[in-house]
């Protein structure tokens, strides 16, 4: 039987790496631009789906930088947020966390608490409105140096119990977890959860990186972490999370094919992989697709699905009775689908 998207829609799930901005659909980027008296370098919804064709990590971040453009003000980020809310939600996410790029905004003059407000006002109206829950993780863009770092958590900090955690996004090759260091150690200091992309791109040793010298919590991506089984290990025995977000990895070229992706061996290698939507404006699948992606491609049954959800809550950063309410929903979504159907 295929998979029902009804049913996938069901499964109480967490959302851990998603970047707000990637979640700006061509709709609603011509709607900020007009709002804003932006010329756009696209004439039309479908001209801009039609550049969504990248070779690699850098040819999506160029549109992805130039698509950002149209947030300007709180208003803008909110209905940014909300949008995004609300698709998450009809997909069966109950809880997200958000990254955010401040890097992206403040350098075109958009003030760091215009972009805060603005992204916590959606949260806020899609806990109260949808039930959802969330998290805000500020994330240092790795393309640019050290001290533009510094200089972003310096604004943050004023903000610092507005914000949950710390991540490291954009280009990887070339920007190892380790030339932001000494951000992460003041990160931790403010009591940050830490985490970082790594293993996408760039090899399974700055995933090693993020864990030693970051003291990252969890992965973001971390598909190459098969190239070396040291690693494989310590992942899988220490339980340290992966990120893995299959369209998004697809369309970057990572993997050739969906059918061809690793995240069926990365669970019999018993890591706590979790699946989600990266950039789902851009990728072609908010996280609904995603699960449908590998349930049809790599043939996952509704007990794989179920495990994913469960390995979502437990990599979350919520407290532990809402893990356990989360994981026990989603005990009975499992319970109820009758043996003979895949999902």
């Amino acid at each position: 039987m295929t998979t029902s998207a009804a049913r996938i829609a069901a499964l109480p799930k967490a959302e851990l790496h998603l970047h707000i901005e990637g979640s700006l659909e061509p709709e609603l980027m011509f709607e900020l631009a007009e709002r804003n008296s932006i010329a756009l370098p696209f004439g039309s919804v479908e001209e801009v789906r039609a550049a969504y064709r990248f070779s690699n990590l850098q040819s999506f971040l160029d549109i992805y930088y130039q698509g950002a453009a149209v947030l300007r003000s709180a208003e803008d980020f909110r209905d940014l947020t909300r949008a995004y809310c609300e698709r998450a939600h009809a997909d069966g996410v109950v809880h997200a966390e958000i990254f955010f790029d401040p890097q992206t905004h403040t350098a075109r003059g958009i003030p760091f608490e215009t972009v805060l407000s603005g992204i916590e006002a959606g949260l806020s109206e899609a806990r109260d409105h949808l039930g959802m829950t969330s998290r805000l993780i500020l994330c240092f863009l790795r393309h640019l140096s050290e001290e533009d770092a510094f200089s972003t958590l310096a604004e943050a900090e004023a903000h610092r119990h507005r914000i949950h955690g710390a991540g490291l996004d954009s280009s990887e090759l070339g920007h190892p977890p380790s030339k932001f260091a000494r951000v992460f150690a003041r990160c931790r200091q403010l009591g940050w959860h830490v985490v970082a992309h790594a293993g996408e791109e760039g090899p399974a040793a700055y995933i090693e990186e993020a864990l030693d010298v970051l003291r990252a919590e969890r992965i973001d991506h971390g598909v190459r972490c098969l190239e070396d089984p040291a690693l494989v290990a310590r992942l899988s025995t220490l339980q340290i999370p992966l990120t893995v977000c299959p369209l998004s990895n697809v369309k970057l070229r990572v993997f050739d094919g969906i059918e061809r992706h690793n995240l069926g061996r990365l669970l019999d290698s018993g890591i706590c992989a979790t699946v989600n939507s990266d950039d789902p404006a851009y990728f072609g699948g908010y996280i609904g697709a995603n699960y449908a992606a590998v349930a049809d491609a790599l043939g996952f049954d509704a007990c794989r699905l179920a495990v994913l959800a469960r390995n979502s809550f437990r990599a979350s950063f919520l407290d532990p009775a809402s893990k356990i309410a989360h994981t026990a929903a989603v005990d009975r979504w499992l319970a109820a689908i009758p043996s003979d159907v895949s999902a």
